[in-house]
């Protein structure tokens, strides 16, 4: 009795989860037509209840439901039309390997910045760098040093994506490269479901509210409902991150958690790009491999870059 008592139980909450899942799915379609015709009620930041509806639904449950209903659709139209599935990984790629090229400039800007930061401080012993056209922007050279760290973010965050699909990321493998070709693809789209998406969405409910803890006061939290929000946004005064690591240090530190935030929302684009890549090719065969694929060469005779791979074997 007390098995068929537990087991009822068990499947009493599994009935009661796919429910509560499919409610939310079904509203997800009236909060985002709701959200989309009342932009004022989360975008208007004169407002002080809007700014904590934005804090509120970027970490919400609805937000969550929203983002992955989306994905369903568009996985409903891609699997009936294998064109409009194509052309959102193009879609995807493209927006991947275009931040990715433009972003990579950073690097050459810090390393031109360090050049210039030990030649002033070593042979002209300036204690301070000034730049601009009219009205200048003058930091102390503490200050110029710190920002180097907001280049080398800049190419982590919004560059790996690009790396990602260029294939330039060091894998270890054990087993992928001894199974058949639709056997890898089986792989890549249960690495993109189970891995990918939930690492980001994992990711993001951490940085989002630890970039608005370090934006507004009162700290908003995770576990904050929306009617406690609404009521700290009362007493709510932006309160903008602009302590450094050194007296006269880089003072934007908040940059940092935005690209944390911004980290999250590509990785989560590139899943599904990934994910619609590996069925595509899975379901069209080997001949669809590297399909529209826009790979980097180093000049315009050369192979295109090959990804770092180590092959590892028992």
């Amino acid at each position: 009795m007390e098995d068929a008592a537990q087991s009822d139980g068990v499947f009493g909450a599994l009935g009661d989860g796919i429910l509560w899942v499919l409610q939310n799915i079904a509203l997800a379609f009236w909060n985002f037509g709701y959200a989309v015709t009342h932009p004022q009620l989360w975008l208007d930041w004169s407002d002080k209840e809007a700014v904590m509806r934005f804090v509120y639904y970027g970490g919400s449950v609805e937000f969550f439901f929203v983002v992955f209903t989306a994905f369903l659709v568009l996985t409903a139209v891609g699997l009936w039309r294998n064109g409009f599935m194509w052309g959102c990984v193009r879609v995807l790629e493209g927006l991947a390997n275009g931040l990715g090229r433009f972003f990579a400039w950073a690097g050459l800007l810090m390393v031109l910045q360090q050049v210039i930061i030990v030649f002033l401080q070593r042979i002209f012993t300036r204690p301070d760098i000034s730049i601009g056209f009219g009205i200048p922007l003058q930091f102390d050279i503490s200050w110029w040093a710190e920002e180097l760290k907001l280049y080398n973010a800049l190419v982590v965050a919004l560059c790996l994506t690009y790396t990602f699909v260029q294939g330039g990321h060091v894998r270890v493998d054990l087993i992928y490269s001894a199974v058949s070709y639709r056997t890898k693809r089986i792989i890549d789209m249960f690495g993109s479901l189970f891995f990918m998406m939930p690492m980001a969405v994992l990711i993001w409910l951490y940085g989002w509210f630890f970039l608005w803890r370090h934006l507004i006061v009162p700290n908003p939290s995770a576990s904050d409902r929306l009617d406690r929000l609404l009521a700290k946004s009362r007493a709510l005064r932006w309160n903008v991150e602009t302590i450094g690591f050194s007296p006269n240090g880089f003072t934007a530190y908040f940059l940092f958690k935005i690209l944390l935030v911004a980290f999250c929302g590509l990785i989560f684009l590139q899943a599904i790009a990934f994910f619609f890549r590996s069925y595509l090719e899975w379901k069209e065969g080997e001949e669809s491999e590297g399909k529209y694929f826009d790979k980097d060469v180093l000049d315009m005779d050369a192979e295109p870059v090959a990804h770092a791979d180590y092959q590892g074997r028992n």
